[in-house]
């Protein structure tokens, strides 16, 4: 699989908010909203495709964090936070590895010293299993509305 980033576009923002994940994973299902289609295109976003097809996304910095763990202090400074997304068709094949490799080597050449921090929702046995392989260890827990979190931090 060969990958490519791009800026994030329209077209390319309207795409993702239109994907449905099965449940348990529908929690990381997004409205198309203007508001939601601003966060996709406020910079912080790339897009990853491969053979001109969008396989998935990424961010970092604030928009990868949950906000209600920032109210927590979940979130301490020295870590630059990352989260990703997988075009729904795509997860549950393996191919969960090879992308997370990807992002993390761009996420590195754009922060080269600093930690790497994410989220994950704790019911997300599969997306824990993966970080785990690329020596992420769970910090922290807080609980939202909806689900209960958990922070990783890769090991340095």
């Amino acid at each position: 699989m060969q990958l490519t980033k791009r800026k994030m576009d329209k077209e390319t923002a309207e795409n993702i908010l239109d994907w449905r994940y099965e449940k348990p994973y529908d929690l990381y299902n997004n409205e198309a909203t203007e508001e939601s289609l601003d966060e996709l295109l406020d910079g912080t976003y790339k897009a990853i495709f491969e053979a001109g097809r969008l396989v998935g996304f990424y961010c970092s910095g604030l928009a990868a964090q949950v906000p209600k763990g920032r109210g927590e202090g979940v979130y301490p400074e020295g870590y630059i936070d990352i989260g990703i997304g997988m075009d729904p068709e795509l997860t549950g094949q393996g191919k969960g590895h090879h992308f997370f490799g990807y992002v993390l080597a761009a996420i590195k050449n754009e922060h080269p010293k600093q930690g790497l921090r994410l989220t994950v929702a704790e019911f997300n046995e599969r997306a824990i299993r993966l970080y785990k392989k690329f020596d992420f260890m769970e910090a922290r827990k807080f609980s939202t509305e909806t689900a209960v979190f958990i922070t990783m931090e890769q090991r340095r």
